[in-house]
């Protein structure tokens, strides 16, 4: 059997505990029903609260015996019963008990067991699986594997308060994702649950909120369905108001504060709803505050930072809420040395999970700063933010170094925080060791917030620069990951902005054409739109553009032509003309578009294109070429007059556009200066 270890192991591992335990196993064996149900009542006995003995009887397999007892049908009701219970107590042992369960496929005889008439069976088995579904090692598809469960699930719902209980405590813990949602929706979750927010039992009510909670979440469908729901004559989010006030256990305000953001942030209810304003919000702030236990302040911050991320007004709202920004610095000196915390397991607990409230620290800062800039420079002012985020960014938790990272690329929107707190606390330098070696869930955010610290009015620019930025930038675009690839060339596009030309020649020399030429067929419209960009910054002012068309010029007439001719979509085209522009704006440079017939017969075509804004960009490289003042302007004049140019300037200075009608007749005076 799966459960069984090979006997010298068991023997020598055991053999001081054999004896004491090895007659619980063999009476499981009699031939006696009367003394095999003894025998299972005593082993009940035996093992409430004692893991060691659990475990003893796990390894000198009792459990295929149970399971065996447990489905065969001479068993009777009542030894079955039993069974349950007890592999239900061996299952609130430690983790690999649960292991041991699974491994002797514990889960299809309790599902099986669940079509039993016998309510207290049924209970019993239901008790069992919530255990076992509730460990972090069980997989939850083991709850989906067949189709005819969930709706039997759902049947067994009003047999007792016991069953009720115990079937959302499954719920709530295997609905990972859409694909769970919509089975448990599709079977009639929310009408089958939704009466049970009035039970009597508050532990079948909190279960019941919990199963809306994990249903709601980023589910449109789900949400807009409980925004209508009736139960006894009242709607859903009046129920879950009603359980966040304050007279209510902490854990249900908390949970029905979970469930009307879910629904707000799956658009079933406004952000200015005054559920939302009045209730939600100053509940989860409540939540922040340092008399609430670790986890609430966790559960609370997090949710709050979720439920004004996208919205302006809620976050300037919190900001001015309880003084909560000032409240969250309290995260970080948790548990202070004068704590008040006189039960050393509790201590001991919070010491081990205060990395936790950092992050959620940091969740939230980033959540309140993400638009406003007077609550941004509120935080900045926050006793010592900079360098708890600077700390934050060398965490040992990865979780805590991501939302760490997140909450400066939240600050890093502000130009004027850019210019000084991020000066003043060399930011820079810890990002870059982030970049160095991190997951890519921190390397796409920190990436993110490199594009900004290379703006050009960014003083960090130029020490980024010295840093041996270009290389590693480089290397991001050759990612797998395409939000990568795009912060990668985004970096080096921002970094090329009026750059010097030493500058734009490290990034072509780093990059290397074929790179350029992979990144310009990228399937990723983003990663495409931004290397156009980066090109566009490349080749600006005459000097570096004649520079770059004189050594790469081949290759980027070549690209751009694949581009024109491609089925891209008009802001790609508009990019290329520009981009076609900078090169007829070069001394040399805009020979390499006259001697080219296939280019000039592109930018011809483009003129009379039905979208104004490609017309005004090819507009742009005729005026470059055709300007005046130029040497060899009069040949270039001459051959676009051969091509027709001058008749098309002469339509499009009647245009009903009036930017590409100016720029028409703008180009028509060159022709008669």
């Amino acid at each position: 059997m799966a459960c069984l270890l090979e006997t010298p192991i068991r023997m020598s591992v055991l053999s001081e505990v054999t004896a004491s335990s090895r007659h619980y196993v063999d009476r499981l064996f009699d031939p006696d029903p009367q003394k095999v149900l003894q025998g299972v009542i005593d082993m009940k006995n035996a093992v409430i609260g004692n893991n060691k003995q659990k475990a003893n009887l796990i390894v000198l397999g009792a459990v295929p015996r149970l399971l065996y007892l447990l489905q065969q049908e001479t068993s009777s009701t009542e030894l079955k019963t039993e069974c349950a219970v007890v592999l239900g107590s061996l299952a609130m042992g430690t983790e690999n008990n649960v292991k041991s369960l699974l491994d002797c496929h514990i889960i299809p005889a309790l599902l099986q067991g669940l079509l039993s008439p016998d309510l207290k069976f049924i209970e019993a088995c239901l008790r069992c699986l919530r255990t076992i579904f509730t460990s972090p090692v069980t997989p939850e598809e083991l709850l989906y594997t067949d189709a005819t469960v969930i709706p039997h699930l759902m049947a067994l719902l009003s047999r007792s308060r016991y069953t009720q209980e115990y079937i959302c405590q499954i719920f709530s813990h295997c609905c990972k994702g859409p694909d769970h949602q919509t089975i448990l929706f599709n079977h009639g979750a929310v009408q089958n649950i939704a009466h049970l927010l009035t039970s009597l039992s508050y532990k079948v009510r909190m279960q019941a909120l919990k199963c809306f909670s994990v249903l709601a979440f980023e589910n449109p469908q789900v949400s807009m369905t409980l925004v209508n729901v009736l139960v006894d004559g009242e709607l859903l989010p009046q129920i879950f108001v009603k359980m966040l006030q304050r007279d209510k256990p902490i854990e249900m305000q908390l949970t029905s504060a979970k469930c009307l953001t879910y629904m707000c942030r799956a658009g079933a209810i406004r952000t200015d709803d005054s559920c939302i304003v009045l209730k939600t919000l100053p509940c989860l702030v409540r939540m922040c505050s340092k008399e609430r236990l670790l986890e609430e302040r966790v559960e609370g911050a997090e949710t709050l930072a979720y439920l004004i991320e996208p919205d302006v007004e809620l976050q300037r709202i919190a900001s001015i809420t309880d003084h909560l920004i000032a409240m969250l610095a309290d995260y970080f000196k948790y548990p202070s040395s004068v704590s008040a915390i006189t039960d050393i397991k509790r201590l001991d607990h919070d010491l081990k999970h205060a990395h936790e409230l950092r992050q959620a620290a940091f969740k939230l800062y980033a959540s309140l700063g993400a638009n406003d800039e007077d609550i941004r420079k509120k935080i900045i002012e926050t006793e010592n933010m900079m360098d708890r985020i600077v700390t934050g960014l060398s965490e040992s938790s990865v979780k805590v170094r991501l939302a760490a990272v997140r909450c400066l690329h939240s600050l890093s929107r502000s130009v004027q925080q850019l210019r000084t707190s991020f000066q003043d606390h060399a930011v820079w330098k810890p990002l870059m060791k982030v970049l160095q070696n991190a997951p890519d869930e921190i390397l796409v955010v920190a990436s993110s917030m490199l594009c900004n610290l290379l703006l050009e009015f960014s003083p960090s620019k130029e020490p980024i620069l010295e840093s041996g930025a270009v290389e590693l930038l480089c290397g991001l675009t050759q990612s797998e990951n395409p939000a990568l690839r795009v912060n990668g060339i985004w970096a080096l596009m921002n970094m090329a902005f009026q750059a010097e030309q030493k500058i734009k020649a490290d990034i072509l020399r780093s990059l290397s054409t074929e790179q350029l030429f992979r990144l310009l067929s990228d399937s990723d419209l983003n990663v495409l739109m931004k290397t156009l960009g980066l090109l566009r910054n490349l080749l600006s002012t005459r000097p570096h553009i004649d520079k770059i068309m004189s050594t790469h010029g081949k290759q980027i007439m070549q690209a751009v032509t694949l581009i024109l001719e491609g089925e891209h979509n008009i802001e790609v085209k508009e990019q290329t003309l520009c981009i076609l522009a900078n090169i007829a704006d070069g001394t040399t440079a805009k020979e390499l578009i006259m001697t080219n017939d296939d280019i000039l017969q592109k930018i011809k075509y483009y003129m009379g294109h039905s979208h104004v804004k490609l017309q005004l960009a090819a507009m742009f490289c005729i005026s470059n070429l055709i300007w005046n003042e130029e040497e060899g302007s009069q040949e270039r004049q001459d051959k676009l007059r051969d091509m027709g140019i001058v008749d098309i300037l002469h339509k499009l200075s009647q245009s009903p556009d009036s930017n590409l009608c100016d720029k028409a007749k703008t180009a028509l005076q060159q022709y008669l200066a």
